[in-house]
């Protein structure tokens, strides 16, 4: 009489003799002599694994919790299912001391912002250790590594005082641009205004002196004619005001006395 066993697609099967190894099958239908032998099942697919939180301590004694997972499947059968009582576990606390080391010589700002290079040192440290159990890891991702809630605490605070330091620095800031913007703008006026100034000045001066040149040339071409009309109207704009001494000298009054109008004037 014989048993048959169906193995399945992917797995590998371990016959037990008397409850000790004796051989390996492989997928598909399997004979075996019943209560003196029996056939195990091993699952040669990708499996999974969620590793629970657990804490790590950073190079500058910080506490973070890690969360990490993994896929793994069997290479080995016969060391998956004799030679280790639970290769799983043992698989896991390999992945667990390795990544504490590497997260131990790192400090927390390091560690927080690594992820990726925690990822790639822990496949490499892990390498073909697991290979012991009858195990390959395919493949290892940190999930998360968030501090605990005392140092995020203090995180938050040491956050909240940069972004106010910033705000207070880009205030400052802002106000001294303020203020030399309108220093500058009032140095701008003060300086445009006195070149306005020196300008008009300069206008002045030189309409001014136009004009002392124009009535120079125009007195050169002037005969004593003139100058004896600009005397009577002197004498007569004199008559009409309040003034009732004048003081001229004998050449002067000689020489206005030939006028007739002043004369009249004179012998009255």
């Amino acid at each position: 009489m014989f048993g048959i066993k169906i193995v399945r697609q992917n797995c590998k099967g371990l016959v037990e003799t008397l409850g000790k190894y004796s051989r390996s099958v492989d997928a598909g239908l399997q004979f075996y002599v019943p209560i003196f032998q029996k056939i195990r099942t091993v699952e040669l697919a990708m499996h999974p694994l969620r590793l629970q939180k657990y804490s790590v301590i950073t190079q500058d004694n910080a506490e973070i919790e890690a969360s990490v997972t993994l896929n793994y499947h069997v290479t080995d059968a016969k060391k998956y299912t004799y030679e280790n009582s639970d290769s799983v576990e043992s698989m896991a606390q390999l992945v667990r001391g390795h990544l504490r080391d590497i997260i131990g010589r790192m400090d927390l700002n390091a560690a927080l912002g690594s992820t990726s290079k925690i990822n790639a040192e822990l496949a490499h440290a892990i390498g073909d250790l697991t290979n012991i159990y009858g195990i390959n890891v395919d493949r290892v991702n940190i999930d998360e590594l968030p501090p605990s809630k005392e140092i995020q605490k203090a995180m938050d605070k040491q956050l909240t005082a940069d972004r106010e330091r910033v705000a207070a620095i880009a205030r400052a800031e802002g106000e001294a641009r303020n203020i030399k913007l309108t220093t500058d703008a009032k140095n701008k006026a003060l300086v445009e205004t006195a070149q306005a100034q020196a300008q008009a000045t300069k206008t002045r001066a030189d309409a001014e002196s136009y004009r002392i040149t124009k009535i120079q040339e125009a007195l050169k071409n002037v005969d004593d004619n003139y100058f004896k009309d600009q005397s009577i109207t002197a004498f007569t704009n004199l008559a009409e005001s309040d003034t009732n001494l004048v003081v001229l000298s004998k050449e002067d009054i000689t020489e206005l006395g030939q006028v007739p109008v002043i004369k009249k004037m004179l012998d009255q």
